[in-house]
């Protein structure tokens, strides 16, 4: 019984370690007034159902299910990773394993809610093993995302990781630390670039990423003018 009155106490504590690393001097208090439901608006839907139907490429044969993405119908801020992980293939739902409880400490450092922003991926099927997804794989798919973008319409958008990146800046040389750090453009749409929760994961003693990554959030939120 102690252990779960206790939890919310650890829970605070891990949350302030985290803003610690990141170098947060500050942290922003979400906007609850504000917070809109995560159902679908109506293009939204039907691109979710496109997506759950199809059977374009492999990945489709090897899922349990496909990840559409989440979040406000009309958010100002989406987040684009590189594909579905196995907690994602099995829930359904876009970044909720450990990665995607890294970057949910992220949307809330940034005083968002979760429910406020939209998450998608590359492509909506998880990869077998995790592997990278391929060239074709991600053609087929990347339809599905630009639909999306355009029903969102987002004033940001945040790559998080290679992959997506080159999706939205195929002309940026270099790896991740030399791309990051400057805002883009695709489709008229700013976009930054930063590095994936995962590679964070991988990095866990490293607090110079983890700044470099509030770094490229505090531009991020200047450009919402919300810093």
């Amino acid at each position: 019984m102690s252990g779960e009155a206790d939890r919310p106490r650890k829970d605070l504590e891990e949350r302030l370690k985290f803003f610690r690393d990141i170098g947060a001097d500050f942290v922003f208090k979400p906007e609850r007034g504000i917070s809109k439901a995560t159902t679908d608006g109506p293009g939204l839907d039907a691109i979710r159902e496109q997506v759950l139907d199809c059977r374009k490429c492999r990945l489709a044969e090897g899922r349990t299910q496909a990840v559409p993405g989440e979040g406000d119908p009309a958010a100002e801020l989406m987040f684009v990773g590189e594909g579905p992980g196995r907690d994602e293939d099995l829930q359904g739902r876009p970044f909720v394993g450990r990665a995607g409880q890294l970057l949910t400490k992220i949307i809330a450092a940034m005083g968002y809610d979760r429910s406020q922003v939209f998450i998608a991926n590359i492509v909506k099927c998880r990869p077998p093993d995790n592997r990278v997804p391929q060239r074709e794989e991600a053609e087929l798919c990347t339809p599905y995302l630009a639909a999306q973008i355009a029903a969102i319409r987002p004033k940001v958008l945040v790559t998080l990781g290679k992959v997506a990146t080159d999706f939205f800046v195929p002309h940026a040389f270099g790896g991740m630390t030399s791309i990051r750090g400057r805002f883009y453009e695709w489709n008229g749409i700013p976009v930054m670039p930063t590095f994936h929760p995962s590679y964070l994961i991988r990095n866990e003693g490293n607090r110079e990423i983890k700044k470099m990554v509030w770094d490229d959030m505090k531009l991020v939120l200047a450009r919402l003018g919300k810093a």
